[in-house]
């Protein structure tokens, strides 16, 4: 009768694990978003940047998956970042925007807003970011909002440092409960481009490379020549300007992914980072002297609206999509990977399809616009660009050029694919709205000439 004496509690011990079993493998999964400003598609170092130092997020971007070919849709106004950042918080895109995106969570809806959608699904949120240039609405709708002002070269310095310290406090006292979703938005490495002193002392503007895509100025009028983020060096532009400004900015990147590796240590010391997904993003890109430009208001691959994407975590496999992603399509991610339900009128694609190697991409093309005066779409291969104001074309072999520096818009032998692709630029403006034409009556010079009242350069800019 011994085996029926030891047996009976083997088999509460059994019973008693089911449950607890089951608890784990229902808890939900956490999602800790780092969404950086003004940061360029190419600016980690484990993507190919040779010169930048990005150790976390290169450790981040070994961990799981990096999807090469993530953009933003457009912007209707210079700052980029608030229709990006919108479209993000919102699924939609850049032309079905909420018409106040300044307007207070009080006067609207906020129930179909990210943080909402993910807080019906029992998760606690934060952000923690920047003040302004932000959709206030959705940052309001969040359990926790620590919004702080860091304009001017003084608080900026300190940035990187004093949101990721309330990132930290967050997941040190946070109660379990709960699964969180965290949403870290720093103003950086937007300018002021200002670091403490030992993050640019790593970087000597002497010994940082140009771009293949350098110029001294645009060929022709874009549309949006002068505004503020071109007037922050001088035409026309100088290697010398163009370096220092490169060095200051890789100095600002190099200090943020420091403190990212804080959040990162803290996470680890929760007990959490096995059970959350990492992803980092940036809002919109930067030209940094390709084509003769310093902002974010053009089309070009390495411009505006091309932003990196790199996700992390448990059952993300490692290696690299060249799928065509928007950034909103990461809304109907986050909702999909927290077992949430999508509110109507979302218009990203939920990506874990993707990433969970189901299917290869989401499709097959991807449209971007700049206010009235620039639009673009591309596929794996091609590209185009059109200038309506100024009736002018640029047509791109991406595979062979991917720093865009030879136009084939006038080559006979690409007439049929340049026609190919400008029928499709037309069908996905339809398809969002877009009512802008390609072609304007009364076409504008396309020459340009720097206004008089050019900046002296980078100097002083710290």
């Amino acid at each position: 009768m011994l085996f029926p004496r030891l047996l009976t509690p083997l088999l509460l011990l059994i019973a008693a694990a089911v449950p607890a079993t089951r608890a784990a493998d229902a808890r939900k999964i956490n999602i800790l978003h780092l969404h950086a400003d003004d940061y360029r598609a190419d600016a980690v170092h484990a993507l190919g940047n040779e010169i930048l130092q990005t150790p976390n997020l290169d450790t981040l971007a070994g961990r799981g998956m990096a999807f090469t070919r993530c953009y933003t849709m457009g912007s209707m106004m210079g700052a980029v970042c608030l229709p990006s950042r919108t479209m993000l918080l919102t699924g939609r895109s850049w032309l079905r925007l909420p018409d106040r995106l300044n307007a207070p969570a009080k006067t609207m809806d906020t129930s179909p807003f990210l943080p909402r959608v993910l807080g019906a699904a029992g998760y606690s949120t934060l952000h923690v970011g920047k003040r302004g240039n932000d959709f206030r609405a959705a940052l309001e709708s969040f359990d926790t909002n620590i919004a702080m002002d860091d304009d001017g070269p003084a608080l900026r310095r300190g940035s990187s440092e004093r949101q990721a310290n309330s990132v930290i406090k967050f997941l040190s006292e946070r109660t379990k409960e709960k699964p969180f979703y965290i949403y870290f938005s720093p103003p950086v490495p937007h300018d002021p481009r200002v670091a403490p002193p030992e993050f640019h002392s790593l970087y000597d503007p002497a010994k940082i490379p140009l771009s293949p895509a350098f110029l001294p100025q645009h060929p022709w009028d874009n549309g949006e020549m002068a505004i503020r983020d071109e007037r922050l060096a001088p035409w026309p532009r100088t290697p010398e300007d163009t370096k220092q400004q490169l060095a200051d900015y890789y100095a600002c990147i190099t200090g943020l992914d420091h403190h990212i590796g804080r959040i990162f240590a803290a996470l680890k010391a929760s007990g959490e980072m096995e059970n959350t997904i990492i992803v980092f993003t940036g809002d919109n890109g930067l030209s940094m002297g390709e084509h003769g430009l310093f902002g974010k208001q053009n089309l070009y691959e390495f411009g505006g609206m091309h932003v990196p994407l790199l996700i992390a975590g448990p059952g993300i496999p490692k290696g690299r999509s060249d799928a065509l992603v928007y950034l909103m399509d990461l809304f109907p991610t986050f909702a999909d990977f927290a077992g949430a339900k999508l509110p109507e009128g979302v218009e990203g694609k939920s990506l874990r399809p993707v990433i969970e190697g189901k299917i290869p991409k989401v499709r097959d093309v991807l449209y971007t616009g700049y206010r009235h005066c620039m639009r673009s779409i591309r596929d794996d291969r091609w590209k185009l660009i059109r200038y309506p104001l100024v009736d002018k074309t640029q047509f791109f072999d991406l595979a062979a050029d991917p720093r865009e520096l030879t136009n084939l818009a006038d080559k006979p032998a690409h007439a049929a694919k340049l026609a190919e692709l400008t029928a499709l630029l037309e069908k996905e403006m339809l398809a969002y709205g877009d009512k802008h034409p390609l072609k304007v009556e009364k076409p504008m010079p396309a020459e340009w000439t720097p206004p008089a009242d050019r900046p002296k350069g980078s100097k002083g800019r710290r």
